[in-house]
């Protein structure tokens, strides 16, 4: 019978095994510190995101004096998500998303106020004066469809008056129109009030096309009794001629 006896390996090579599997190891396990736990996780700030989406959205207050609510909310929740990621920067995140946030805020709301107040201050013609439907309503206890005195007051005066187009069955080409004081009235089949009414003539033979925005028109005023105030479109007291659309 033979024995067979394995020879041990030398110390000195039992030793460099070691050190190399121990150096795998180390190469392979990420440290703690690389890795990070879950005690460094921060969330992202909630005002500063909705301060950002709506600095995104700002740009909107150039279409009309309202919408200036938009870029007015956007610095608001942009200065609370600037607060709350200061005062807990251990658990909050979204600095910067804060800053743009507020920074499209500002920016949207002092260009739109500008660009609108410069509009509203170049769409008056030299020599007219603006007017409300509320100046053509009749006073308190009068009769529904009575003429008030501010709108005798501006007969025969030039004015600048803003509604909305009320819709008839031409759409293009249209220079004889019937301007009332809101899209409800005009654009959902209602029958406006007589003093929510004004017939417009413009002075442009090309007309214009129909469509359901604001419309802004200059020309000289006139009142008719309700004797004289049948026209083809109806009755109508009050009279836009030889107007122009701003």
């Amino acid at each position: 019978m033979s024995v067979n006896f394995e020879r041990a390996p030398p110390p000195g090579r039992v030793q460099a095994a070691s050190c190399v599997e121990n150096q795998l190891a180390a190469a392979l396990t990420p440290e703690v510190d690389d890795i990070g736990s879950a005690d460094d996780y921060r969330a992202v700030s909630s005002s500063a995101v909705a301060g950002l989406a709506l600095g995104v959205l700002s740009p909107l207050a150039l279409v009309d004096w309202w919408l200036g609510l938009i870029p007015m909310t956007a610095v608001a929740l942009s200065l609370v998500g600037l607060q709350q990621t200061s005062k807990r920067s251990d658990e909050l995140t979204g600095r910067w998303l804060a800053i743009a946030g507020l920074v499209l805020g500002l920016a949207s709301f002092v260009a739109g106020q500008t660009w609108l107040w410069r509009i509203y201050v170049n769409e008056l013609p030299p020599g007219y004066s603006r007017v409300s439907y509320a100046e053509l309503q009749p006073q308190k206890g009068d009769p529904p469809n009575s003429i008030p005195p501010e709108a005798i007051a501006l007969n025969g005066k030039k004015v600048l008056v803003k509604g909305y187009v009320y819709p008839s069955s031409r759409k293009e080409g249209i220079t004889q129109f019937l301007l009332v004081r809101d899209q409800g009235d005009c654009c959902f089949g209602g029958n406006p009030k007589l003093t929510d009414r004004i017939l417009v003539r413009l002075n442009d033979p090309k007309g214009f096309t129909f469509n359901n925005g604001l419309f802004k028109a200059a020309g000289t005023f006139f009142v008719k009794p309700p004797t004289q105030a049948i026209d083809a479109t109806g009755a109508v007291f009050y009279h836009l001629e030889g107007a122009e659309l701003r």
